[in-house]
């Protein structure tokens, strides 16, 4: 588990330096999914189109559902292996009633769904590094998850303050990662990635009126984490802002539209900046 916290001018020059230095080693290319509940289903097809452009993913971070949808990827399954996982989703299949005071549901079902389709896997068993982000509810900090196992990490990452009860992983009590950084890009130069591309589901996405307490909570959110995105990104190469304002956050079924989405939007930005490059990966 590993932390990082807001660098001294000191930090952020040695940064640029090093950012400079990998120009001339070749690209390395580091993918950041935001969160975004159901819109995040967008980054499979997001997915699609990169591996379409040929742009080879050496570095992988997530935060929420892009945790999710991240680690299948890191572990070897291909978009379209994917997109049939998620295709028949629908809310009870990843939670559960909770008795806890702490949140209405528990996401156990999650974590029981990726054992079933990855095994109880580790981060050091993974295809590509990857790192998932959640937050500590008690100290208020940001926490980078990129050792140990695999499920607990993205339980505590898609952990709805309010909904889903919180994970008690290593001492420490977490939840949600979108409320610290929504679209992860601030570790992956530090993975090793010297080109970053961010996915972003939120700042175009428009509101509508929420139904119930769950979509109360997930507006709230929302609306959060468009005005932080905003400047969190500024860190990453390529930011891919895909067009959610047709979409809502809770309703499964638009799953293969937004796939549809992220596909079309991804393909038109590298079709328009020819972004393509050769597979490098041994």
């Amino acid at each position: 588990m590993r932390m990082r916290h807001h660098g001294s001018f000191l930090e952020h020059l040695i940064t640029k330096i090093k950012r400079r230095v990998n120009k001339y080693q070749g690209r390395k290319t580091g993918l950041a999914l935001g969160g975004g509940a159901v819109l995040g289903a967008a980054h499979i097809g997001v997915l699609k189109a990169l591996e379409e452009s040929d742009v080879t993913i050496d570095f992988l971070s997530g935060t929420s559902i892009g945790a999710f949808i991240g680690a299948f990827y890191a572990f070897g399954k291909s978009p379209q292996d994917i997109e049939r996982l998620v295709t028949n989703l629908n809310w009870l299949d990843i939670s559960k009633f909770s008795v806890s005071k702490f949140g209405l549901l528990s996401n156990e079902g999650l974590g029981e769904l990726i054992k079933e389709e990855l095994g109880d896997v580790s981060f050091s068993d993974a295809n590509i590094p990857l790192a998932i982000v959640a937050t500590d509810i008690i100290k208020g900090e940001k926490i980078v998850l990129r050792e140990g196992k695999i499920i607990p990490a993205v339980m505590a990452s898609t952990c709805i303050p309010g909904i889903f009860q919180p994970i008690n992983h290593e001492g420490r009590l977490l939840v949600d990662g979108g409320i610290v950084e929504n679209v992860p890009t601030s570790m992956l130069r530090e993975m090793g990635a010297n080109y970053i591309i961010g996915v972003d589901l939120t700042t175009t996405h428009l509101q509508t009126k929420p139904e119930d307490i769950l979509g109360v909570l997930l507006n709230t959110f929302d609306i959060a984490f468009k005005y932080q995105t905003i400047i969190q990104m500024s860190d990453a190469d390529v930011i891919i802002k895909l067009d959610m304002s047709n979409f809502n956050l809770v309703d499964t079924k638009q799953i293969p539209e937004l796939i549809k989405q992220g596909h079309h939007d991804t393909s038109q930005l590298f079709q328009k900046n020819s972004l393509k490059r050769t597979r490098q990966r041994s």
